[in-house]
């Protein structure tokens, strides 16, 4: 089955490199599960700072990521970008150069399908599990341990991964061969634009129009136009609330991501340009730190008739 839930896994030597707001959220979930758990980050000061508010949680703290691949069954990883991705695994001192044969590499950076796809090469050599295994679900789902994953690598590579996935994530799908997850969450961010720019829309006409907001959700939140982002994110657009998590700076590499591959494929995607464009409107508004809901910012709340 290309999607199911894994039973808890019995506990690994588990080392977690990057401990950004998700993947701090993630390891912590991966310590309380009871695996040894071997934490790095590029800022040492961090996983200090991680370490110190989750006590016993981490056994070791690595000062490279070779020295946190040394004795792990699996490595995870969830940076910034591609060359981040490529410095601390495919690096001389990066966490291929020590794991051993055999062992479990699962990604969570949203990065390029090309980077998932050397990865995957690069790890077969050593016999290398490798999964490239991008989330949705937000700060908030990794604080929950309710992400969705979107993976990619061979069904042996998967099939292994998923005990230690389900620590944090109830929903994990096997999309294709490597690279398939980076291209899944593409689709995914391309969604979200999409539908916040729709929402953004909908909401300022709404205001324009003097309508009484929570009546207008009520209406149209139960039919045809409800999604996620609407639940969850309709009455604090409208408030012009934007602390959520997920940047807006994020989300443009995640687009450029997007548009580069549907280069490469022959795909038209003009709504995600268009949407990627109005969001630099809003990063030259200076909004490049608020949440992805804030695209709204770009649209006046009063009439231009007024």
């Amino acid at each position: 089955m290309s999607e199911h839930t894994a039973a808890a896994a019995e506990p690994a030597n588990v080392s977690f490199l990057g401990l950004g707001v998700m993947g701090g959220a993630m390891a912590r979930h991966l310590g309380k599960a009871g695996h040894h758990l071997t934490i790095y980050n590029r800022t040492t000061a961090r996983a200090e700072a991680w370490s110190a508010a989750n006590p016993g949680l981490a056994t070791r703290i690595a000062t490279s990521p070779a020295e946190a691949a040394e004795g792990a069954d699996v490595v995870i990883t969830c940076v910034g970008n591609d060359d981040d991705l490529a410095d601390v695994v495919l690096s001389p001192n990066g966490a291929f150069s020590t794991l051993r044969r055999g062992a479990i590499y699962i990604d969570h950076t949203t990065v390029s399908a090309r980077i998932a796809r050397q990865i995957a090469v690069e790890g077969r050599d050593k016999e290398l599990l490798c999964v490239d295994a991008p989330v949705t679900g937000g700060q908030s789902g990794a604080e929950a341990g309710t992400l969705a994953i979107m993976c990619g690598g061979s069904a042996k590579a998967v099939d292994a991964a998923r005990p230690i996935l389900a620590a944090y994530a109830k929903r994990v799908v096997h999309v294709g061969k490597s690279g398939a997850g980076q291209t899944a969450k593409m689709a995914n961010q391309m969604c979200i634009a999409g539908a916040l720019a729709g929402l953004s829309e909908a909401i300022r006409f709404a205001q324009i129009a003097h309508l009484d907001m929570d009546k207008v959700f009520e209406a149209i939140s139960g039919g045809a136009a409800q999604s996620w982002q609407m639940d969850n994110r309709f009455h604090t657009m409208a408030k012009d609330e934007f602390d959520f998590g997920f940047a807006i700076d994020w989300m443009r590499k995640d687009l450029g991501l997007a548009m580069d591959e549907a280069r490469n494929l022959g795909a038209s995607v003009p709504v995600t340009a268009l949407v990627d464009q109005f969001y630099v409107d809003v990063q030259a508004m200076g909004y490049g730190r608020e949440d992805t809901s804030a695209l709204i910012r770009r649209l006046p709340r009063r009439s231009k008739k007024a």
